[in-house]
């Protein structure tokens, strides 16, 4: 990244990097956010650390869609076969659009559809198979053994999961859950990482591109 030493016409964000440790610390590096100018991500970047411990976070305030497919895009480019990702929200928190991001970033260019009818979506881009589930309309979890889904979870696939909560105790544990909240006229996306193999593959994210 490129710190911004002058003014700089719009948009202008401020980008704070937070790890885990003393709380004077942590403040002292809050109240002095440095300031960055982007080429095309209107998306603010809050990231939280844990040293010694596999699990990590990040946030992001997304402004509006394109942001939102933005963030889907740079997420796409991390992603491993194996992956396990769970997306939480509201109905209309941008899961789909998120989802929709993704697949733009890998290359699909096809019709993305929500799975609400359908419980899954299957997509195969290159060498990667990709499933979309929406597991909304379960009504007991035992409804996913029921489905059959549990084969599309191995090393070959990519899993993207909403409504998780549906199949509470069924489903492996995700590698990344990314939970999206409705603020202002945008949302704010937070990525929480539960594996090695989650953290291996955001440690890859990359969302900025400096303008100098």
């Amino acid at each position: 990244m490129v710190t911004c030493r002058q003014p700089v016409e719009q948009p202008l964000f401020s980008v704070r990097k937070v790890n885990a440790g003393n709380r004077r610390t942590r403040k002292a590096k809050l109240d002095r956010p440095v300031l960055y100018r982007f080429r095309q991500f209107n998306i603010i970047e809050f990231c939280m650390h844990k040293p010694d411990d596999t699990a990590f976070s990040q946030e992001f305030l997304l402004a509006d869609e394109s942001a939102t497919l933005a963030l889907g895009a740079a997420l796409a480019t991390a992603l491993a076969p194996g992956l396990v990702i769970e997306l939480e929200g509201d109905l209309g928190a941008g899961k789909t659009t998120l989802t929709r991001g993704i697949l733009r970033g890998l290359g699909f260019a096809g019709r993305v559809k929500s799975p609400t009818y359908t419980l899954v979506e299957p997509y195969t881009i290159s060498n990667l198979y990709l499933y979309h589930f929406d597991l909304y309309r379960f009504n007991d979890p035992e409804e996913w053994e029921d489905a059959g889904f549990r084969e599309h979870f191995n090393p070959d696939s990519v899993c993207l999961i909403e409504w998780a909560d549906k199949a509470a105790g069924l489903l492996p544990q995700p590698d990344w859950r990314i939970t999206l909240v409705p603020e202002g006229t945008g949302r704010r996306a937070r990525l929480d990482v539960f594996s090695e193999q989650g953290k291996a593959c955001a440690t890859r994210v990359s969302l900025h591109s400096p303008m100098n």
